[in-house]
Formats: structure tokens, C-alpha cells, sequence
């Protein structure tokens, strides 16, 4: 191996490590105090720049309890945009979903319901056979859904979460943590977004069951009108927890351009339904005005364009898909300014979508309030034998 591969090497590995603690790092600069919090555990996560805001705890392992429910939402999700079932598809409730203990849609056993109504009865009211028909529906069985469910988490990075069940109900080795189920949620709501409005439903009742347990559990939705979702969890080990996610506007790129900013609180092992809102609502108003979100650049606005060697371009434009926010202290917007940190040289080929570099923003005082990983936005060839020979020596050459 030469010399000058070892150090594209040695330098694309700095990068990598440099992505992977940025990507979800807390702003660096000091910070507003967040509020007392009265729970086991929190998060305060900006999804839309994704820096954590505010945390206590949150790599601690607990149980989740029905806040599960929201990986199982992710893989229905993801089957009813492949097409491999249909909102007005029926199921059929087995015995095993008939039988689940806990919230519940009411549906009797061997009732064909359609996949909307399950849905519903999931997301809305915590129902455990609802969210059991649904997972033998989509996977065949619960058991290979639970398997697809672990799967999804790894691929997601939520190194800390393992599920046993698709409902949530208490079980040995069922486990999450606050910064990977804020996580979780921040997915849910870019990957999914035209699945989000089940979150923000307050009320659903199953025709033919009893007028009980008709009600989003998710006080929020009542209380304030920016909380879309997402999803509440009770049992005795866990306490009561709740994943509230909400959306306010905010300044993008100049007079009258607006975008919306999410926010998602996590706030695990309060001590009531009424606690938790409570307190994730104290979360949310805090996040909102001691912070303020900037775009920097649009979605798809390329950021830098540096020179490639040996490449079919000579250069490649870097940036992101999703554009590029950061999030400040407010009154910290103004004066704040950007380096790029790359790779150099930049050898062909680069592909569409490879993360290249970093850009690096600080404050007017020169700290660092974020790094933002960046990536390729056009797929730059390798040159053919001529390219790559001219291409070499001109480097050599340099």
C-alpha cells in the first residue's frame, strides 16, 4: 500500500469518526440551563438541525412499555409504502391478539378488521391486540415481526434498544433508552411524514366495542395545537412515559420564507399521565425560546464545490439532501460563519450520497455550535486510463 493511499485512508477514517460523533452531538457552545425535570429520564432533541438540546440520563436502559409501539408503527409504515398490505386490507384477530392483555381495540376473535382501523387502534388508543394483528399481518407471525423490529433498530443506530414484543408489555430484556426513542421518533416523522397525522388523532372508538378507552392518551394534543404526536407508555417498572413531538415555524432563508421545526421531548419515569405531559410540555416551551434554529443553506444547495483528481468532473458539489440548520442560544444567530473540513486530495470516484467532509459553524465568539456532516450530491466517475494517468501527474506534479 503507498503512502499517499494510507493517508486517504488514515484521513476518510478521521472523517468517518468525525460524522458519526457530530452528526448527533449537543451544541458545543455553552448553553441555556434547562428546566428541573421531574423524571427518571429526558431528552429534548431538535429533529429538524438534530442536535440535542437538553438531556438527563438518556443513555439509561428501560423499559419502554407501549412507547415500543413506535418501531412497530415504523415497519407498518414501511409495508403499507411498499404495498405489501393496504389500508383497507382486513386482518384477522387470532387468538393470540384476541387474548392480549392491557389496552385493547375490543375486536373479537377471528373479526376481519381492516388495516386502518388496527392502525388506529395502535397509535390512538395503545391497543395491545390491535398492534398483535398487525405485526402476524405484516410478518406472519409476531415472532419474525419482533425479529424485523430488532433489525430496523440496528439499522437505525439505536445501539441501546432491544425488543422482545411488538406491544410493549413488560418482558425481560425489553429495553430502550431516551436518546434512541427520540430517535426513533425524529425517523418516524422524516421517513413517514405522510403517516403522521395518526399521531395527532384524539380520539377513535372501534364500532361494536365499548365506549371505553376511547381517548388519545397523549394530553398534549389538547393543550397545545403545535403537539402532533406522538405516543405515550405506562407500566408499574417503567412509570409513565411519553415521545411528544411538535412543530412551530421558524426564519429559513430571508424575509417571508418560513420552515417548520420539530422539536421531540422524551420524558421517561414520571409519575403520572398528568406529570408527563407536564413536563414534556415544559420541555417543548423551554426548547422553543431559549433556542433558535437557522438555515444556513436550502435542501439540495450545494455548499461547496472542491476540486477532484482523475475524475470525469473536476469538481464536486457537496451538501445535503435536507439542507443545512443548525441551532443556537437565542440571540445567537447573527455572526455566525462556517468552515469546511474535508479530505484533500479528493480522488474519483465519489458517489451520489457518500458523506465528504464536514462544515464546521461557529458563533460570533468563535465557538463551536455544531458539525454537520455533508455529502455528495452528484456522482463524480472515474476518468478513463488517459484521465487518471494526466490526473496522477498533475497531482504528482502539485
Amino acid at each position: 500500500m503507498t503512502l499517499p493511499l494510507l493517508n486517504r485512508v488514515f484521513l476518510y477514517v478521521l472523517l468517518c469518526v468525525g460524522w458519526l460523533l457530530g452528526a448527533a452531538s449537543p451544541a458545543w457552545a455553552s448553553s441555556p440551563q434547562p428546566p428541573e425535570i421531574a423524571a427518571r429520564a429526558f431528552v429534548l432533541l431538535d429533529a429538524t438541525s438534530g442536535q440535542v438540546l437538553a438531556e438527563r440520563e438518556a443513555d439509561r436502559e428501560v423499559e419502554p412499555a407501549s412507547l415500543t409501539k413506535l418501531m412497530s408503527a415504523y415497519l407498518v409504515f414501511e409495508a403499507l409504502r411498499a404495498g405489501r398490505i393496504e389500508r383497507t386490507q382486513t386482518l384477522t384477530v387470532s387468538e393470540r391478539a384476541w387474548r392480549m392483555p392491557g389496552s385493547r381495540l375490543f375486536a373479537p376473535q377471528g373479526a376481519q378488521v381492516p388495516v386502518e382501523a388496527l392502525l388506529k387502534g395502535m397509535i390512538v388508543l395503545s391497543a395491545n391486540d390491535a398492534t398483535v394483528a398487525l405485526a402476524e399481518g405484516v410478518a406472519g407471525s409476531v415472532e419474525r415481526f419482533v425479529e424485523r423490529m430488532n433489525q430496523q433498530a440496528q439499522a437505525l443506530g439505536l445501539t441501546r434498544t432491544r425488543f422482545v414484543n411488538p406491544e410493549g408489555m413488560s418482558a425481560p430484556g425489553h429495553r430502550s433508552t431516551a436518546r434512541d426513542l427520540a430517535q426513533l421518533a425524529a425517523r418516524l416523522s422524516r421517513d413517514f411524514p405522510e403517516f403522521m397525522p395518526y399521531f395527532a388523532i384524539q380520539r377513535y372508538h372501534y364500532p361494536g366495542a365499548p365506549a371505553v378507552n376511547v381517548n388519545n392518551r397523549n394530553l398534549l394534543l389538547l393543550r397545545d395545537p403545535t403537539v402532533d404526536g406522538m405516543k405515550t407508555g405506562h407500566t408499574e417498572a417503567a412509570g409513565y412515559g411519553i415521545v411528544a413531538s411538535a412543530q412551530r415555524p421558524f426564519a429559513a432563508l430571508g424575509p417571508g420564507d418560513a420552515g417548520q421545526r420539530r422539536l421531540i421531548a422524551v420524558v421517561l419515569g414520571a409519575n403520572s399521565e398528568n406529570a408527563r405531559a407536564a413536563q414534556s410540555q415544559t420541555l417543548l416551551n423551554w426548547g422553543y425560546a431559549a433556542f433558535e434554529a437557522v438555515r444556513l443553506f436550502a435542501p439540495g444547495q450545494v455548499v461547496s464545490q472542491p476540486p477532484v483528481w482523475q475524475g470525469r468532473a473536476s469538481t464536486v458539489p457537496l451538501g445535503r439532501p435536507e439542507g443545512v440548520v443548525v441551532t443556537v442560544p437565542a440571540g445567537q444567530a447573527a455572526g455566525l460563519r462556517t468552515e469546511l473540513l474535508r479530505p484533500e486530495p479528493l480522488l474519483a470516484p465519489l458517489l451520489k450520497d457518500q458523506p465528504l467532509g464536514t462544515l464546521r459553524v461557529r458563533n460570533a465568539r468563535g465557538d463551536v455550535v455544531a458539525e454537520v456532516p455533508l455529502f455528495v450530491l452528484e456522482a463524480v466517475p472515474q476518468a478513463g486510463l488517459l484521465g487518471r494517468f494526466w490526473g496522477a501527474l498533475r497531482l504528482w506534479i502539485q
